[in-house]
């Protein structure tokens, strides 16, 4: 082979992997808005756990706790699941004076790193859907 040929295959090789690296970068799914949050709610006094659907910006109260959620996401099925919702949450106190007890995102793959874990109820996200 000349040198001429080896610097053209040189040449196309290099071309190749150039290409090949520019098409192997991650392609991510746009996020899904949904209107509804599904929550799991357990009362651990009676052990009972209770499903709450709860449209977006609606409060919702489970024993002492209003629920408030103001986002919810998903990812398209083909995708790699990932639920997230914004959440706001406070607890009501027996003289009626309302406590934030937790706001912040929930992540319904990871329930225990940001689930609402009270004396008395646990509440985390399951999923979104959309009516």
């Amino acid at each position: 082979m000349t040198v001429n040929k080896c610097r053209s295959v040189m040449a196309v090789a290099g071309l190749l992997v150039a290409a090949i690296g520019l098409t192997v970068t991650p392609v991510t799914a746009e996020k899904i808005k949904n209107n509804v949050a599904v929550f799991a709610a357990l009362d651990k006094v009676s052990a009972r756990i209770s499903h709450l659907e709860v449209p977006l910006n609606t409060t919702v109260e489970f024993g002492a706790l209003r629920i408030t959620p103001r986002t919810c996401f998903t990812r398209p099925p083909t995708e790699t699941p990932h639920t997230t919702a914004f959440v706001e949450v406070q607890e009501v106190k027996l003289n009626k004076a309302k406590e934030p007890l937790f706001m912040g995102w929930m992540f319904a793959e990871s329930p225990g790193i940001h689930g609402v874990e009270h004396p008395v109820f646990d509440v985390w996200l399951t999923s979104c859907k959309t009516l």
